[in-house]
């Protein structure tokens, strides 16, 4: 679980999945404090630092499922951001570069390295940055498909690591 905040994606994963090795990385210290207490109850292991820079090493290339919560506002639609997220949220947790996507795609240039043959990465986005995400991923060997839920207005890009060799 990249950029993990308190720890919620992976907690969820956790409850639904039952028994997984869990490990969360996220670049704030008070996030990581917070996502240490959430986790607890699920064995997870919380790391600091830059995205899988902060993750064990000895997970490159067996990961099943990754989770990252980038950030995906534009940076010049933060300050257009409600009063409550501008206030009370860190802006690495906001600000996802001039287009949004900067942190999904440093996250997509690496996780086909982190993935196990058939993991995947799930990365929200807005609707109107879906389709230059998914070819980000594309761009970066992934195998990329969209999820939308109409419900609850969300879009996923789910990339598949197809590559028979773990680590590559």
């Amino acid at each position: 679980d990249l950029c993990c905040g308190t720890g919620a994606v992976g907690a969820a994963l956790a409850a639904r999945l039952g028994r997984v090795e869990l490990h969360a990385a996220d670049i704030e210290p008070a996030a990581v404090d917070c996502a240490r207490r959430n986790l607890a109850a699920h064995g997870g292991h919380v790391h600091q630092g830059d995205l899988f820079e902060a993750l064990p090493g000895r997970l490159r290339g067996r990961v099943d499922i990754l989770a990252a919560n980038v950030p995906y506002v534009p940076t010049g639609e933060v300050p257009l951001l409600p009063a409550e997220a501008r206030e009370h949220e860190p802006l690495t947790a906001l600000d996802g570069g001039a287009d949004g996507l900067d942190v999904l795609r440093r996250v997509a240039a690496e996780a086909g390295d982190w993935l196990a043959p058939g993991g995947c990465l799930l990365v929200e986005t807005s609707e109107r940055q879906a389709p230059a995400a998914v070819e980000a991923f594309t761009r970066c060997g992934l195998t990329a498909r969209l999820a939308l839920d109409e419900e609850l207005y969300a879009h996923v890009v789910i990339g598949s690591n197809n590559n028979p060799i773990a680590g590559n």
